[in-house]
């Protein structure tokens, strides 16, 4: 099946999103949902809040695309042995305040992290959980010491939730950044109208040359709506905009626009809430994975544009596994039939899937519908509001939901922060003791060949749990005017602005 579009160019006119025409040097990107409950990168992991995070803050080190870690604010490290890391820290930072960044500000970002009061989100042995202590050696030195060996631990500290923050200016703000900017990044955040708009501007002292702002400033407008916008880029309105594959076929033509695409690291599918019955039988949901097909769901919630997928996509390498030779990869509506019956629902049963957030997500849930109905499989799709949706994740509050996650640049993100028992992102609850042991035998040892081994074990036994029905890993798309040059996103940055320029 194939999505229609009806482009409505009118319909940009009459929302209150679209932008005026920006003066000076400004970025304009139409973006499909707003910030979600403010810009704090210690607790904040939705993507349209990221986008703004990730220009405001840094980290220790960073993972180039191909997954080497890098310098960032450390300009080296060394580890002693393998619970023991010293950094050494750029001198020339300042943070955005004006304050000079030391040794201080890495021990209170992580102290902040480990603080269970805080909610941090990289308080797991999936990012930094297993420090023990962090000491100060001197102004532009730190030493970080395990608790246990965490091989990928080096490579965690790129993600946005262990940047480094501004200890006075989350004192000053009741401890929360979720309305401030406590960051070194190469912008600044200006101004915040919920629903409509997010700006940040160019930070004049950034340490980083290569990385310093090329705009004034970057401004970020929500419109959900992806006719609206579609119609804004072409009417000039936005230089840049978040796109949807249904819009490819409607620009191949256009002189004007150009396409920028790379292949995510990103997943969508179904996940089921094994305290719920029927899903805590892994029967029922051996039958869902066996009633899907995957290549129909691409399709129609992906234009086509997407590779059917686990939740290791191929993009991770030699660590993901081929789940097309996987047995529930395959769909087989007898089969599925005939396990519902063993599990006592010959005739089926009735669910809901929660859905929302992006246009795939709900389209996804559309087709999952018609499918698990050939299983006698009854849902209500509840397509529901940012907050609800958010809620519902959270409060791990549903039968099915369509989810979309980000598998990281490791496996202990992939596997450990959404499977381990207890860990923040299982919202599905589910608890394999092997998967455990197995999640922390990978994190103890440094051994490649030894820790892909058991990260694949823990994948197969998820799989064949059948606790989620992963679809597809999507390409993933933007459109900009020809006058954008140098943007060249990547899985391990999606919004890397450094040296991007508009050249009217």
């Amino acid at each position: 099946m194939k999505k229609v579009w009806i482009l409505l160019l009118a319909l940009c006119l009459t929302l209150a999103c679209v932008p005026s025409l920006a003066q000076g040097n400004v970025l304009r990107y139409g973006v499909d949902a707003d910030a979600a409950g403010g810009f704090d990168p210690h607790t904040i992991s939705a993507v349209a809040s990221m986008r703004m995070i990730g220009q405001m803050y840094n980290q220790l080190v960073d993972v180039d695309e191909n997954l080497n870690v890098i310098p960032e604010l450390a300009t080296s490290w060394e580890q002693p042995d393998d619970m023991t890391y010293i950094f050494h820290l750029a001198e020339n930072v300042v943070f955005h305040s004006g304050r000079k960044m030391t040794a201080e500000d890495v021990k209170y970002s992580f102290e902040r992290i480990l603080n269970p009061d805080t909610g941090a989100l990289g308080n797991s042995s999936s990012y930094v959980g297993d420090i023990d202590m962090v000491e100060v050696v001197d102004d532009y030195t730190v030493k970080i010491t395990l608790k246990n060996i965490n091989a990928p631990f080096l490579a965690n500290l790129s993600s946005s939730y262990c940047s480094i923050v501004d200890k006075d200016v989350v004192e000053a703000n009741g401890g929360s950044l979720l309305l401030a900017d406590g960051g070194t990044g190469p912008y600044t955040l200006g101004e915040w109208i919920p629903d409509n708009s997010v700006s940040v501007k160019a930070f004049a002292d950034y340490f980083d040359e290569a990385g310093k702002a090329t705009f004034d400033a970057i401004e970020f407008y929500v419109m959900t709506d992806a006719s609206a916008r579609l119609a804004a880029l072409r009417t000039g309105a936005v230089d840049l905009i978040v796109a949807d594959t249904a819009m490819l076929d409607l620009v191949k033509d256009d002189a004007n626009i150009q396409t920028i695409s790379y292949q995510s690291r990103n997943y969508t599918g179904l996940f089921l809430n094994v305290n719920r019955a029927p899903f805590d039988n892994p029967l029922v949901r051996q039958a869902i994975n066996l009633a899907l097909d995957r290549e129909e769901i691409i399709d129609f919630a992906f234009n086509g544009k997407a590779t059917v997928s686990g939740f290791v996509p191929a993009s991770l390498g030699h660590w993901a596994v081929d789940v097309t030779e996987n047995e529930y990869y395959t769909q087989n509506i007898e089969k599925a039939k005939q396990l519902l019956a063993e599990a006592g629902y010959p005739n089926g049963f009735e669910t809901s899937i929660i859905v929302g957030l992006l246009d795939s997500i709900r389209d996804m849930g559309l087709v999952v519908e018609q499918q698990l109905s050939a299983i006698g499989i009854k849902v209500e799709v509840k397509d529901v509001e940012r907050g609800q949706y958010l809620d519902a994740w959270n409060g791990h509050d549903f039968d099915i939901m369509v989810c979309q996650n980000g598998a990281g640049s490791d496996p202990s993100r992939a596997v450990a922060f959404f499977f381990k028992t207890g860990s923040s992102a299982n919202i599905q609850d589910y608890s394999n003791a092997r998967v455990d042991e197995l999640c922390e035998l990978a994190v103890a040892t440094s051994d490649a060949a030894v820790r892909e081994t058991y990260y694949k074990e823990a994948i197969n036994i998820i799989l064949d749990d059948c606790i989620v029905a992963i679809v597809a890993s999507p390409q993933e798309y933007f459109l900009a005017s020809t006058a954008l040059h140098d943007f060249a996103p990547n899985a391990s940055n999606a919004n890397n602005f450094a040296g991007v320029t508009l050249v009217k």
